[in-house]
C-alpha cells in the first residue's frame, strides 16, 4: 500500500508540483492550503482519488490534528516566504514560520517522518573563496533566514526528520513566483528587453524546481539513509554570480540590455557560493541546469496571455 503523505502550503509554488508528482506516483496525498490568493493550481488533482484538498491554516490546532491522522510523512512547505514579505509582516512570519512548526510537533507520533525544507539565506554573507557546506557558520541577514533557521533546529529535535537548505528556486510551477531571482530577471528580460543589475559580484546558487520535488520523493524513498541529518540542495554547476545569469539569460534574449548601477546597493545582500557534496554523496543530484530552466521561462513570458501576479 503505498504510503499517506502530508503536504502543507500545498497550494504554493513548490507544493503544486509536489502534490502533482506525488498523486502521479500513486501516493496517497493529503494537501492542506488556506487557498488565500483563490489559487487554482492544484484544479487539475481533483478528480484523483488518491487527492484531497483541506481548506485550513496550519496554524489551526484542531486542523492539524485531524490532517495529521495516518500520514506517514509531512512535507511542511506552509511558509511566509522571502525577505521582503516577512519584512513587512513581521509578527505572521513569526507565527508561520516557527510558531506554526512548534504546534506540528506537538502533534505528530514518533514514527511520523518530517522532510522538512529550509533555505541557504541561513548563510547571509559567505566567506570569499569558500564554499558553504552544512557545518559552514549560519549568519542569516533577514528574519526570513532567521525563522527558517529556527525551525530547522525544531524539526531536527524530532530525531526522525531531513531537512533541505534549499537554493534559490527557479523554473515554472502551476502557482509561479516571480520575485526569485532566475524568474524575476526573465520575465523582466521578456517585458522589457533590459536589466537593471545592483551589485553584480554578488553570488548565489540556484536549483530547479523539478529537481527540489525530485530531491523529495528521494528523501521519502531513502528516509532512512538521510535521516536526522541536514543537506544543501543546489546545482552544483550553478554557483553563479548575478551578471553571469544575466549573461546566460542574454542569450535567450537577444534584444536584452545589461546596465550595472554602480550608485546604489542591492537590497539582498546575500552573498554565498554552496558545496552541495553531501547530497550528492547520499545519492541524489540536482541535474536541470540553468539554460534549461531559463529556455522554459522565456517561452512561458513569450507565449502567455496571462498576467503574473505576484503575492509572496
Amino acid at each position: 500500500m503505498k504510503k499517506k503523505i502530508l503536504v502543507t502550503g500545498a497550494a504554493g509554488y513548490i507544493g503544486s508540483m509536489l502534490c502533482t508528482e506525488l498523486v502521479m506516483m500513486n501516493y496517497n496525498v493529503v494537501a492542506v492550503d488556506t487557498l488565500k490568493y483563490v489559487q487554482n493550481s492544484l484544479s487539475h488533482l481533483h478528480y484523483f482519488k488518491n487527492f484531497k484538498l483541506v481548506k485550513g491554516d496550519v496554524t489551526n490546532k484542531n486542523i492539524l490534528k485531524e490532517v495529521l491522522k495516518g500520514c506517514d510523512y509531512i512535507i511542511p512547505l506552509a511558509a511566509l516566504v522571502g525577505a521582503p514579505l516577512c519584512k513587512k509582516f513581521r509578527k505572521k512570519a513569526v507565527e508561520l514560520n516557527v510558531n506554526s512548526i512548534k504546534l506540528l510537533l506537538s502533534l505528530v507520533n514518533k514514527k511520523q517522518k518530517i522532510i522538512y525544507p529550509t533555505t541557504n539565506s541561513g548563510y547571509g554573507v559567505g566567506e570569499k573563496g569558500k564554499f558553504c557546506d552544512e557545518n559552514s557558520p549560519l549568519r542569516p541577514i533577514s528574519l526570513y533566514g532567521v525563522t527558517k533557521l529556527q525551525a530547522e533546529k525544531l524539526v531536527l529535535s524530532h530525531k526522525n526528520s531531513v531537512c533541505f537548505r534549499l537554493a534559490t528556486v527557479f523554473g515554472y510551477s502551476f502557482r509561479m513566483r516571480t520575485d526569485l531571482i532566475v524568474n524575476n530577471f526573465v520575465q523582466k528580460a521578456v517585458n522589457e528587453n533590459k536589466l537593471d543589475i545592483f551589485e553584480p559580484h554578488f553570488r548565489r546558487n540556484f536549483v530547479h524546481i523539478r529537481d527540489v520535488v525530485a530531491s523529495f520523493i528521494f528523501a521519502i524513498k531513502n528516509f532512512k539513509k538521510l535521516k536526522n541529518n541536514i543537506f544543501n540542495l543546489g546545482l552544483s554547476n550553478a554557483n553563479i554570480t548575478k551578471l553571469s545569469l544575466a549573461k546566460k539569460i542574454k542569450k535567450n534574449v537577444r534584444k536584452l540590455k545589461i546596465n550595472i548601477i554602480t550608485n546604489a546597493k542591492d537590497p539582498d545582500q546575500r552573498d554565498y557560493f554552496v558545496s552541495n557534496k553531501k547530497i550528492e554523496k547520499a545519492g541524489f543530484k540536482a541535474t536541470i541546469s540553468l539554460e534549461t530552466g531559463i529556455e522554459e521561462l522565456v517561452n512561458l513570458f513569450n507565449s502567455s496571455t496571462v498576467k503574473f501576479i505576484n503575492n509572496y
